[in-house]
């Protein structure tokens, strides 16, 4: 008994050396990228142009996230300047569908979408500041 239980872990042993060796062999990439495959790809990246707005729209949307959310949870009707001009970069020159990716349904795209146009269009006040409070009160 002790003499086939020997035997059957060295044999378990050894398959189990053989499968790694052969799983984690170096092998060849089978992907060749042409430059027509290439240029594709930099197409849709954005690559070529104005692909620096687009990535630092995408960071300042990322930044102004807080607005974002006061905007649909609190119903909150004011998206600043900055953040409604990264939106309108990403839908219209970017990534249209860049917002369903971030989270957002294509509903809220949608709204986030039209305040940022009509908000680009007719640009309202900022809202007041909040009162500064008073110095500290001297006797």
């Amino acid at each position: 008994m002790a003499q086939s239980l020997r035997i059957l872990t060295t044999i378990v042993v050894v398959f189990t050396i053989i499968c790694s060796l052969t799983a984690t062999k170096a092998r060849p990439i089978l992907v060749d990228l042409s430059p027509t495959e290439s240029s594709t790809l930099v197409a849709r990246l954005n690559l070529a142009g104005h692909s620096t707005s687009c990535w630092e729209s995408l960071f300042k949307l990322q930044s102004c996230s807080g607005e974002v959310f006061q905007f649909f949870y609190d119903g909150k009707t004011y998206l600043g300047s900055d953040c409604c001009h990264a939106i309108i970069i990403i839908v219209q020159d970017c990534w249209p569908a860049m917002l369903g990716s971030l989270g957002f349904t294509a509903e809220e795209g949608d709204i986030l979408k039209g305040y940022c146009d009509a908000e680009e269009n007719n640009p309202s006040p900022k809202p007041p500041s909040p009162p500064h409070a008073p110095g500290p009160v001297k006797y």
